[in-house]
């Protein structure tokens, strides 16, 4: 098993190009020497303790330059999420124990003045464990170990086993967590990715996913590191969906990884008759519907393959031709859907005249491998959610599931995505891919909220497109002709928002959609009373009434 510093070394001398960003290209070579700058600083600058170093960048050069250089002399990159703020991101960096920081002055007022644990201390301009990337010391600072090459590094201590990144969970549902991960197991995926879509030096990867999670550095970055191609930035170093389509043309992109919704936001953008007249080849992500990747398939011209993955390596499931609409796959050898409170597997998914599931309740369990999760590394000092994933032996996804006759697995959402409307259980995942359906719909939330008396009611948050307009009756009659919407899954609730709370890699954040429930800005609509089949407008009283009952609740 290779390490990422032996695939950096590989490229040294490659005058291929490397990286693109913006009107810059550096080659693979200049990479290493930009990279091997880095390791020497690196050097100089370490700590006793845990040699951790804390990225605060968008995809611009300079992240990519210190994923090189940590990993030439074996230091870890911590991702900081820079849709953190204030206690969230400074307890970030103190549990991961980081001894540096490097940022630039458009992120540095998200950690000025909050102290990220003993080894940084409080993050300021002048605390020089903090390297601010576009102040002219850090330029002078860098010159310094210009002369650096791969030979003057001691590299003695870099193995496959050598942990490479911290990379935090998205925190959708629940705080995130700092996953482990090697030098060895990255490799391993990037170069797994690099044959399964045949890239190599005339190739470009789109690596616009932020590159602090596991999406960009597993699906993109490593790839093109194994394979010689080049790694392509987005203009303005985060993701466009307006910008997408110019930024493949311009980087001669041929291979695009994502993970969560940028697929429904690319097609939300105004199609033109040329979309299709573009270099992009190949697609590969997870958390795509299947509507989405079938349309973008056919607007782009190109091939989309989504799979269901996660960051801790637990579990994989890959689409295959013959996979229904709105499954994950079939159901590889050594996974389960099993019911968490017994540990027995669940019963087969039975489904109605209208493909609508019929027994969720005992056909949803959680996703579980028996193999015990051999990629799974752990988590950075959290021995109790180490010990939740992994249980009897087994790898506990914390995902729901259920299986068809044919073995093809549906996800149902995750752990906490239940809900309990008079007495039914059902999952959220269902019923918000029956809602996107809908023609105006971009994305769809759903999720819990308290019922005045008992159990829950549905709520779902719609996020539709620009030009559309919200037409509480039509979306009724729409909701009326859908044979497989369970008769307790119709929303109680629905909310409009102009673009829904989602994290960097554009998941959804449910927590905080079920945190405000009604108490918003946004428009709401609701159905009355239970027999109502009408939506209103949710007004200051009702809101105020629902507030009264559910304290007396």
């Amino acid at each position: 098993m290779e390490t990422i510093a032996e695939l950096l070394l590989a490229r040294a001398g490659d005058e291929t190009v490397g990286l693109r960003a913006g009107d810059r290209n550096w080659t693979w070579g200049e990479v290493l020497a930009e990279s091997a700058a880095r390791a020497d600083w690196l050097a100089d600058l370490r700590q006793d303790g845990p040699f951790h170093l804390a990225v605060l960048l968008d995809n611009v050069p300079e992240f990519v330059f210190w994923l090189g250089g940590a990993a030439l002399v074996g230091a870890v990159v911590v991702g900081a999420n820079p849709t953190h703020r204030g206690p969230d991101l400074a307890r970030d960096l103190a549990h991961t124990e980081c001894q540096l920081l490097v940022t630039d002055l458009a992120h540095l007022p998200l950690v000025e003045g909050l102290d990220l644990g003993p080894a940084l201390g409080v993050a300021t301009a002048g605390n020089p464990r903090v390297l601010v990337v576009d102040e002219a010391g850090y330029v002078a600072d860098l010159a310094t170990h210009d002369s650096a090459t791969p030979a003057t590094l001691d590299r003695s201590g870099v193995t496959p086993t050598t942990l490479g990144y911290l990379i935090f969970t998205s925190g959708t549902s629940g705080a995130p967590k700092a996953c482990r991960c090697s030098q060895g197991r990255l490799a391993f995926i990037g170069t797994v990715l690099a044959q399964m879509y045949s890239l190599g030096p005339a190739d470009a990867c789109y690596v616009a996913m932020p590159l602090f999670h596991s999406n960009a550095l597993m699906a993109g970055f490593t790839p093109a590191l194994v394979s010689g191609a080049a790694v392509a930035l987005p203009t303005g170093g985060k993701f466009s969906a307006s910008g997408f389509l110019p930024d493949v043309r311009r980087h001669n992109v041929t291979y695009f990884n994502y993970v969560g919704k940028p697929l429904a936001y690319i097609l939300a953008t105004p199609e033109q008759p040329d979309d299709a007249d573009n270099p992009l080849r190949s697609v590969f992500g997870n958390e795509g519907s299947q509507a989405d990747t079938t349309r973008f398939a056919e607007r782009f011209g190109c091939s989309v393959t989504d799979n269901y993955g996660s960051t801790e390596g637990g579990a994989a499931i890959s689409r295959t031709g013959d996979t229904p609409r709105g499954a994950l796959g079939p159901c590889p050898a050594g996974v389960l859907v099993v019911d968490p409170e017994t540990g027995q597997e669940c019963p087969l998914g039975r489904f109605d005249e209208h493909g609508r599931l019929v027994n969720s309740e005992e056909a949803i369990g959680e996703m579980v491998s028996t193999t015990g999760g051999a990629g799974f590394e752990g988590y950075w000092h959290n021995e109790e959610a180490e010990q939740a994933r992994l249980r009897q032996g087994w790898y506990w996804t914390g995902d729901l599931a259920y299986k068809d006759a044919d073995g093809f697995l549906y996800f149902a959402g995750r752990s906490d995505d239940w809900l309990r409307v008079d007495g039914e259980n059902f999952a959220a995942a269902p019923v918000a891919r029956i809602l996107e359906r809908h023609p105006d719909v971009v994305l769809a939330a759903v999720y819990a909220v308290p019922d005045v008396v008992v159990g829950d009611q549905v709520m779902v948050a719609l996020q539709l497109r620009p030009e559309a307009t919200f037409d509480p009756d039509e979306f009724a009659l729409f909701l009326g002709q859908q044979a497989d919407l369970g008769t307790k899954w119709a929303p109680r609730f629905l909310r409009r928002c102009h673009t829904l709370p989602t994290t960097a890699t554009s998941k959804i954040l449910t927590r905080t959609l079920r945190a405000e429930r009604w108490n918003c800005a946004d428009p709401v609509w609701w159905r009355g009373g239970p027999r109502d089949h009408a939506y209103i407008p949710l007004t200051a009283g009702d809101i105020v009434d629902l507030e009264e009952a559910l304290a007396r609740r």
